[in-house]
């Protein structure tokens, strides 16, 4: 096990003194924004609102919710960057976008400066993870324009810590890349995690496995399943390594990350962002322990801000201090799932992280794909399965999940075993849910 980095002082402060200093900071963007940032200027004049007048944190709930619809709207209405931007776009110097998982991808502009405090954010992140400058960082993905990528290796190389790119190549080379360059820590998604057991065992044979290597992290974001137990621990099985859960959006920047010591959550990065979890229909906000949406407000990103953002992500506040000693709230069970994600089947509320918590927990599963489709006026799921070539009773496993996901969801959910490779695989984040009309 590594040594354990120092926690930043900023991070075990007393909840009082945070939540000041968020009040602070959020008072000073405000008046940064106000006047200069076409978006928000327009957006608080329609709230009747003047920033110098606020009383903060009290009035957090007098400021208007932003979301993806309105920002999306913003930049059909100005393209192609909208108005969100605070300064002229010469002084811009990145160019993100959003993976368009949930409709049209948003085009996102960073300066140096706003750039600059995201790696920050991630800095975080690798404490959580105990990453240091004594370590090899491998990122097998492609580096196309989503922000997660590179904000993480740009922090890596900040940290000290040597920094591999493995974009642009398949699978069987960045295994073989593996094995020469001897990383610690992989930064990848759940899913490509997984599909690097795969293929390490299809390639390989009798050969190491990826548990011999020197990997001993594995710091996984995109997808829920960094916080799903059954996905988490076959990584952990198959990797030999400790899972490090870890989310955030191009569009507000890396929000939270998991700490060492006390697994099965996320902390929210408090001392960056303001954290509400609000009840999706009403807007007000709901106790810890209880379900809510997401919203947030990053603290640093003057020149592309986004103030009380809907998140869309469904999640449960934990409140209690970790036994880290941070002082900053947790996500129980981290991101639960996407709330436009959740499917209304035979009066059933169905989302795929449920889905998935029942399969990735059946040994034999190597692959899955969910098909939600209308039959008459009521819906229903199936299930496709692949699994292990070394299983022999095929059927006995089929009916064994059939009846797992009836106890976990309930429904009759049918299971069928395909053919070996004939369902999708997935480097980035994975749609195994579908949804058919």
């Amino acid at each position: 096990m590594p040594d354990a980095a120092p926690i930043p002082a900023a991070e075990r402060q007393t909840r009082e003194a945070l939540t000041a200093r968020q009040a602070e900071r959020l008072r000073g963007l405000l008046l940064a924004i106000d006047g200069r940032n076409p978006f928000y200027t327009a957006k608080l004049q329609r709230a009747g609102i003047a920033p110098a007048d606020l009383v903060l944190p009290r009035d957090l709930g007098r400021l208007p919710l932003t979301t993806k619809a309105e920002l999306v709207a913003d930049q059909d209405a100005a393209p192609p960057w909208g108005t969100v931007l605070t300064y002229p776009v010469e002084r811009y110097t990145r160019y993100n976008q959003t993976s368009s998982t949930t409709g049209r991808p948003l085009r996102w502009l960073d300066t140096a400066e706003s750039w600059q405090w995201m790696l920050d954010c991630w800095r975080a992140v690798y404490c959580g993870a105990r990453v240091g400058s004594d370590d090899r960082i491998l990122f097998p993905f492609s580096f196309g324009p989503f922000l997660g990528f590179w904000t993480a290796f740009d922090a890596g190389t900040q940290l000290g810590a040597h920094c591999v790119p493995a974009g642009g190549m398949t699978s069987e080379a960045r295994l073989a890349l593996i094995d020469v360059v001897r990383p610690t820590v992989i930064c990848c998604t759940p899913t490509y995690a997984l599909r690097l057991v795969e293929v390490a065992r299809q390639v390989r044979g009798a050969g190491p496995p990826l548990a011999d290597s020197t990997v001993r992290v594995l710091i996984v974001a995109g997808e829920p399943g960094g916080s799903i137990p059954a996905t988490r621990e076959q990584i952990e099985r198959g990797w030999g390594a400790r899972v490090i859960d870890h989310h955030g959006l191009t569009e507000v920047g890396p929000v939270s990350f998991e700490c060492w010591d006390n697994p099965g959550a996320v902390h929210l990065n408090e001392c960056e962002y303001v954290c509400e979890v609000l009840d999706p229909d009403t807007g007000q906000p709901v106790p810890a322990g209880e379900p809510g949406e997401l919203v947030l407000t990053n603290l640093g990103r003057t020149a592309s801000p986004l103030i009380r953002y809907r998140t869309g992500d469904l999640v449960v506040l934990d409140a209690d201090r970790c036994v880290c000693g941070r002082t900053l709230a947790r996500l129980d069970g981290g991101i639960r799932a996407r709330i436009d994600d959740m499917v209304h089947v035979s009066g059933v509320n169905v989302y795929p992280t449920a889905i998935e918590a029942v399969l990735r927990a059946v040994a034999e599963v190597v692959e899955y794909r969910a098909t939600i489709a209308s039959r008459g006026a009521l819906r229903a799921v199936t299930v496709e399965v692949e699994l292990d070539p070394s299983v022999e009773q095929r059927d006995a496993v089929c009916r064994r999940t059939e009846q797992r996901l009836r106890a976990a969801l309930g429904l009759t959910v049918p299971v069928t075993a395909v053919g070996a490779g004939s369902l999708p695989r997935f480097e980035m984040k994975a749609r195994r849910c579908v949804v058919v009309p």
